[in-house]
């Protein structure tokens, strides 16, 4: 009986395939795959799918709609859980072509563009409302500032002194991993232009291996301590690889703004300073610095950007 009942399984098994090649070849025939003798045999173009109904398109719309609006309703619900009095704005795309960028005027040391010696400016080149904030040395190490700066979405740069960040270079790594890039700021951040050659190109190179050492990759921005600098200082840079030596324009801390331009203003481009200090050194922490950072700019109509998206 068991042969017999496999037989039967068999045999239903070819009829079901020759039913099936037959449903296919009639498929190809009215859909006009087969051909006739003679026929041009080139290969029909697929139909075009119908266009979509207004009624589809319209909930298309509404869709995209509620979606803008519950992220616009997520950075208003952000921004005052971080205390700010407006939404910061947000910065235009990267430029495709990038400014160039040459020593600022009274700046240069003797022979400074012909040397080839990094350039040493203020400002970015640019007619957009966007400043440009940085950070120096990395004595203070406030977790709130790291997830304000992450929920708030806000760019800046970050320049690293090894002295004091080499008791906790996991709290620089978890910065990096948010896609800031960690920059040169000296070894032991000595006033450079007292020192020697030899002896300030040791306090770059050395903190160009730190950062490699810890973070995985040569610094191509370097800003000397204090913003003094010489021939020396920027030709002992250049040896060490560092292509750009940016200063700053504005100074913001926790309860007051300092500017180097006779107008007390804040222009489009311009490069802020500001450093990793807390209640030991403030009068606030550096969340109460951000805060007093990005209503100013804000309210004054700037966003803020990356600065090595314009490098």
């Amino acid at each position: 009986m068991g042969t017999v009942g496999q037989n039967d399984k068999n045999g239903a098994l070819r009829v079901s395939i020759r039913g099936g090649l037959v449903l296919l070849a009639v498929a190809a025939l009215l859909s006009g795959c087969a051909r006739p003798e003679g026929s041009d045999s080139r290969p029909q173009q697929p139909l075009k799918a119908p266009p979509a109904p207004a009624a589809d398109l319209q909930a298309d719309k509404t869709l995209i709609r509620a979606a803008r609006l519950r992220a616009e309703q997520a950075r208003i619900a952000t921004a005052r859980r971080w205390g700010l009095k407006r939404v910061p704005l947000t910065a235009p795309p990267a430029p495709v072509t990038k400014p160039r960028i040459t020593t600022r005027r009274g700046f240069e040391v003797e022979g400074h563009e012909e040397k080839g010696l990094p350039p040493v400016f203020t400002t970015i080149p640019t007619e957009q409302k966007i400043v440009f904030l940085t950070l120096d040395d990395g004595a203070e190490k406030d977790p709130a500032f790291l997830r304000m700066m992450s929920d708030l979405q806000i760019p800046y740069t970050a320049f690293l002194s090894g002295y004091l960040i080499k008791d906790d270079y996991g709290y620089f790594r978890k910065m990096r991993d948010s896609g800031v890039v960690l920059n040169n700021h000296t070894l032991h951040h000595p006033y450079l232009p007292g020192l020697s050659y030899a002896r300030q190109r040791h306090e770059i190179c050395g903190m160009q291996d730190v950062i490699e050492k810890h973070y995985g990759e040569r610094p191509a921005l370097f800003r000397p301590p204090y913003g003094n600098y010489n021939e020396d200082t920027l030709r002992a840079a250049r040896s060490c690889g560092i292509r750009y030596a940016p200063i700053w324009n504005e100074e913001v801390f926790v309860d007051h703004w300092e500017y180097r331009e006779w107008d007390q203003k804040i222009h489009p481009g311009d490069i802020v300073l500001s450093h990793f200090r807390g209640r030991r050194d403030w009068k606030g922490t550096m969340t109460d610095m951000v805060r007093r950072f990005l209503d100013k700019v804000t309210a004054e109509g700037y966003a803020v950007a990356r600065l090595e998206d314009y490098l």
